[in-house]
């Protein structure tokens, strides 16, 4: 059993999912994000009486209001096998307001793993399946030219928090699409 509780943020409604036993943060996800709750396959129940959601609904105002509270004091238990959960691992280090490449990501995994590389889509995967958005600094990732890419929670959602941390965005930019082809 896992519970879930809702936020009012100024970003949108953030939805919040624990372990039954209340004890440690399992989710976390903006409202139309993609992948919404898809780590949590028993379902949720809505309890907004789980102490641990008001401690990460103060860690959120903190965050929102400009100061950089520490993941660390967070319990933490995202759901995901050993590739994901190493990912998650390295965003956590992410210094907050600033950047980090997939292919940084990668190489800094492909140590740890003790692998000669890493591919970096496949991190970006990872990243893209994060289920604790914003605690786990998903949004910190960019494409090695600067493209602020991959964000499930929308790339303007994306943006909007590296500007909220302070992070220097003149170098990135959001990828345009082409258009396609009319046959």
């Amino acid at each position: 059993m896992f519970y879930s509780a809702n936020f009012e943020s100024p970003v949108g409604v953030i939805t919040l999912a624990c372990s039954g036993d209340g004890k440690s943060l399992t989710g976390l996800w903006t409202q139309g994000q993609k992948y919404h709750g898809d780590t949590i396959h028993e379902g949720m129940v809505p309890n907004d009486g789980v102490p641990l959601f008001d401690t990460v609904k103060r860690w959120l105002q903190r965050y929102f209001a400009g100061e950089k509270p520490a993941i660390s004091a967070l319990p933490l238990a995202p759901v995901g096998g050993e590739f994901r959960q190493g990912v998650w691992s390295i965003l956590r280090e992410i210094p907050y307001g600033e950047v980090m490449t997939y292919g940084g990501v990668a190489k800094k995994l492909a140590e740890k793993m003790g692998k000669a590389s890493m591919s970096s889509q496949a991190v970006g995967g990872a990243v893209g399946h994060n289920p604790i958005s914003i605690i786990i600094p998903c949004h910190r990732v960019v494409g090695s030219n600067g493209s602020l890419t991959g964000y499930a929670g929308g790339l303007q959602m994306k943006l909007r928090l590296l500007e909220l941390e302070g992070a220097d965005t003149t170098g990135l930019f959001v990828p345009r699409l082409e258009p396609k082809a009319v046959i």
